[in-house]
């Protein structure tokens, strides 16, 4: 059996950053976080407890991949990742408008072509995707019509359309702290 895990890192970071916010007093409410965009900076998470904890143990994940933006020079934070068993899908930000581009829509395109292309086994093989909204819900739709598993876990703001289209909905919630990385 493999478990190959698609990860989302800024949506990750960012709703995880909401969602401490609200545990820390910062906001009253997830509602009230997201509308005012009241976050914890403080909070990121931890590499390998994400791994561990989406993709079960080393000898169970057939691939990790950790999709974002390129950082600053000088950042460790894909060094930090690889070491920790992600495969590392980098993209540029628009130079126009510094946002990330590329990067839903790669995890999406690989996520898709693993399902369908790949010599992976629908009874032993599963997928799991760290992400939470609905622009996935596709992917996740094409990835159950080949008969496969596809677990999602995120925090509880995910997109409801996305809990309801995947296999099994895995709340990152209760484990904000465990998931937390530490200094």
């Amino acid at each position: 059996m493999s478990n190959y895990l698609y990860v989302d890192n800024s949506n990750v970071l960012i709703e995880g950053r909401r969602v401490a916010a609200v545990t820390r007093g910062l906001a009253p409410d997830i509602g009230t976080a997201m509308r005012e965009n009241i976050l914890d900076p403080t909070w990121s998470y931890d590499f390998g407890r994400l791994l561990e904890f989406a993709g079960g143990n080393s000898a169970e994940v057939g691939g990790a991949f950790l999709y974002g933006s390129r950082p600053p020079p000088r950042d460790s934070l894909w060094a930090a990742a690889k070491h920790h068993g992600f495969e590392p899908i980098i993209y540029d930000r628009s130079r126009f408008t510094g946002r990330e581009k590329k990067v839903d829509t790669s995890l999406v395109a690989d996520l898709v072509k693993a399902a369908v292309g790949q010599a992976l086994n629908v009874e032993r093989d599963t997928f799991a995707l760290v992400a939470g909204d609905a622009d996935y819900v596709p992917a996740v739709h094409a990835v159950r019509e080949e008969g496969f598993t596809i677990e999602v876990f995120f925090w509880e703001q995910a997109s409801r359309e996305l809990q309801d289209a995947c296999s099994e909905f895995n709340s990152l919630n209760p484990w904000i702290e465990h998931l937390r990385r530490q200094p």
